[in-house]
């Protein structure tokens, strides 16, 4: 039997931010480009509110792995 991929949802009210952990290589691009927002010491380690979302968008974009995406809130 396939084990049920994690998926965890962040939103700022304009864009949801999807991680899948299972694909997370660490490399912490995330966390490097936007401290404010990704701090894997807290819970949750995303707090999308605390950037412009094209400022998410951006970094999103640059994630090595694919372990970070997001859709538009409608």
């Amino acid at each position: 039997m396939k084990k049920k991929e994690t998926i965890k949802e962040y939103s700022n009210g304009e864009i949801t931010i999807v991680w899948k952990p299972g694909l997370c290589i660490h490399a912490g691009v995330c966390v490097k480009t936007l401290p404010a927002v990704y701090n894997p010491k807290e819970k949750p380690w995303i707090k999308a509110d605390q950037a412009e979302t094209e400022a998410l968008k951006d970094q999103i974009s640059k994630c090595p792995s694919g372990a970070l995406s997001f859709y538009e809130n409608s």
